[in-house]
């Protein structure tokens, strides 16, 4: 029989090749008809009656242009895609072909924001980009390719703005501790392209946006700034971000110009009737490939939700509470008191955590209804977020993996009674990237066994997660075997993360 393991890299592997761009777009994109043809995406019919460009911007956009290009082949332009810095040599040298555009194609790659920061070389592409759509007649169509990381691609302050001027006001916020939905909120209102400036330059061209998100929810608006989605927000919230970080009476002259010449109330709605946003890959998605997949091997499997998000320490708590509760369930305990102080202590935890969307009453009596004989397979994903506190090398997954095996591994010490000495559990996190911080894996496999094995080798495991240093103790413990390193996946919905046990 397959071990845990090997179930739960196969789940994962499953999960992002159904995201990875080349057969997102194949299953969605075709071109259909010579006389005039018409480009379908997923199912709606968008005729070609002229040309048809493309643009896009993002980190799985050169992936996303390249199955484009093979689809569209002739009736294709031109293009212009933003992507970043050394992405090319990067997937050159991972050997992977098929992510990289033809020798002779008429889509033109420009490599920009270095370290995810927009730059020189972002604001180049974007001017390009800006330039192409503003030509566009009521008779082309316009593809647009929006990924995440498309935010810094496609920088273009509203002039006399300079982008230098544009980023400090963006840091100057963001050390005074403003959020990520209130820096976007100013960077919109700066920018001719963000916020749906981009759909209303293209105007009157036919606009179709293909979007990969790796956002919680997939809020058009917010996906790499919403380019071709209408902003639901106004100079007017613009000037009280401002002003709620005392920045209005400090601001460049330029920044000032554009604010006071700007319409105060807001002006007619413009219209995006031109505009269709199309979501191709999100972490929704590949949880239910992964989800198909876990029942084709035999287990129970339920999706807890795409959008689990909060500070890594407490997302571990939920998931070893729930780990416990179902271990409960293979035994004759289903029904005690301590189920039902996990099931409280749960409802609790999930309620603090806010997860959008998330009904833990309903999960639970999912959980219930399974059968005790049959392995169970739990999938989430989202992004947490990890306080950093040591000097350690890691990532959110990494931390989150480990801290999963030593919480299942102090329960299991702690208490006779405990559930799981019935149970063999494994928990995989990883990031659909094939990226975990600044290490060279996507996350890591655990388990509570693991944790003990550690510790009886000597190995102070708390020590490694006080120093947020779980790459280290992963690749120090059985050779770094139960580290996930896929490579670049040249794709990105967030984070996956599945629970996987059986009865012993």
């Amino acid at each position: 029989t397959m071990s845990l393991r090997e179930h739960a890299l196969s789940l994962f592997r499953g999960a992002v090749g159904t995201v990875r761009p080349a057969p997102m777009l194949k299953r969605a994109l075709k071109l259909q008809g010579d006389g005039c043809p018409q480009l379908l995406v997923k199912g709606q019919a968008f005729p070609v009656k002229r040309d048809l460009y493309l643009v896009g911007f993002g980190k799985a956009v050169l992936g996303m242009a390249a199955a484009a290009e093979e689809i569209l082949g002739d009736h294709l332009t031109r293009g212009i895609i933003n992507v970043p810095l050394g992405i090319q040599e990067s997937l050159q040298r991972a050997g992977m072909q098929e992510m990289l555009l033809k020798p002779h194609s008429k889509i033109q790659v420009i490599e920009g924001a270095k370290n995810n920061l927009p730059d020189e070389e972002a604001l180049k592409g974007a001017a390009a980009i800006l330039e192409l759509a503003k030509g566009l007649t009521a008779d082309d169509l316009l593809l647009v390719l929006i990924s995440g990381g498309g935010s810094a691609l496609l920088p273009a302050p509203i002039p006399p703005i300079l982008l230098k001027e544009k980023e400090k006001l963006t840091k100057m916020l963001a050390s005074r501790g403003a959020a990520i939905q209130e820096l976007n909120i100013v960077r919109k209102t700066l920018s001719m392209l963000k916020g749906g400036g981009l759909a209303q330059l293209a105007h009157p061209a036919q606009v179709v946006s293909l979007i990969l998100s790796d956002v919680i929810g997939d809020p058009l608006d917010i996906i790499a700034s919403g380019p071709t989605a209408p902003s639901s927000h106004s100079v007017q919230d613009c000037l009280q971000v401002l002003t709620k970080y005392n920045l209005l009476h400090n601001l460049p002259s330029s920044v000032e110009m554009v604010l006071s010449s700007s319409p105060t109330k807001p002006s007619a709605p413009e219209n995006y009737s031109h505009v269709s946003n199309i979501i191709l890959g999100s972490n929704t998605l590949a949880l239910e490939e992964a989800k198909r997949q876990a029942e084709g091997l035999g287990y129970a499997a339920l999706v807890l939700s795409a959008a689990v998000q909060g500070e890594v320490g407490r997302v571990a708590t939920l998931y070893c509470q729930l780990i416990q509760l179902v271990c409960l369930g293979f035994t004759s305990l289903g029904k005690g008191p301590l189920s039902d102080e996990l099931r409280g202590n749960l409802l609790q935890l999930a309620a603090e955590l806010q997860i959008p969307g998330l009904d833990l009453d309903e999960f639970l009596q999912a959980l219930r209804g399974l059968r005790p004989d049959r392995p169970v397979c739990i999938l989430a994903g989202g992004e947490t977020t990890v306080q950093l506190q040591g000097t350690g090398k890691g990532g959110r997954n990494q931390e989150l993996a480990l801290r999963v095996g030593l919480g299942l591994h102090k329960a299991q010490a702690s208490g006779a009674s405990s559930p799981q000495g019935r149970c063999e559990i494994l928990f995989l996190s990883g990031g659909t990237d094939g990226q975990d911080g600044p290490t060279e894996a996507a996350g890591a496999f655990c388990s509570p066994g693991l944790v003990a094995e550690a510790l009886q080798e000597g190995l102070d495991v708390e020590a490694f997660l006080g120093n947020n240093d779980s790459y280290t103790f992963f690749s120090q413990f059985q050779g770094g075997h139960h580290l996930l390193v896929t490579g670049l996946t040249g794709t990105n919905v967030m984070d996956i993360q599945a629970i996987l046990i059986r009865a012993m």
